[in-house]
């Protein structure tokens, strides 16, 4: 009789990459959000400094860990890479999202972290404080004050009369 495996067990650890970092990889990884990252379809995306490579970092979804490395970006996007694997982990202020690259497709998409959660409330809670403020001091849009200087500066024109000489 043979034992069955346990339904969470995490597939190994792939070979990992032992090139070194460059300065500017290093530089990108002082920027990457770590921890559990919430995505769509309740899937949940882990990602963790590696405990033995400053700058590297294993990125986890489902049964698969990547082994991924800080790749600078001229965009200010944090992009985390596993050449090897062909996976691309990309993180933006609204979101992140883990790419396929050999196939050119999301592996999940809509991801965020609680640092991002707390980012984009307090954007939307800016938002709508503005917009709020907006309203209020004008209305439906128009400027009273506005509007009465262009009135009060427009030259007025007679019917039937003609400006020319």
């Amino acid at each position: 009789m043979t034992k069955a495996k346990p339904q969470n067990a995490v597939a190994p650890m792939p070979e990992e990459d032992n090139t070194p970092l460059t300065e500017e990889q290093i530089a990108a990884a002082s920027n990457v959000h770590h921890g559990d990252a919430d995505c769509e379809f309740k899937s949940k995306v882990t990602v963790t400094p590696h405990p033995e490579k400053p700058g590297r970092f294993h990125v986890q979804f489902g049964k698969m860990i990547y082994n991924m490395a800080p790749e600078p970006t001229t965009t200010g996007a944090v992009r985390l890479e596993d050449k090897k694997a062909g996976v691309v982990w990309l993180q933006i202020p609204a979101k992140s999202m883990l790419m396929n690259t050999k196939v050119g497709q999301r592996i999940v998409d809509s991801c965020m972290n609680s640092i991002q959660i707390s980012e984009a409330q307090s954007a939307a809670l800016a938002a709508a404080q503005a917009e709020a403020t907006d309203q209020q001091d004008n209305g439906i849009g128009i400027t009273p004050d506005a509007a009465t200087a262009a009135a009060n500066t427009a030259v007025p024109v007679r019917p039937g009369k003609s400006s020319k000489k």
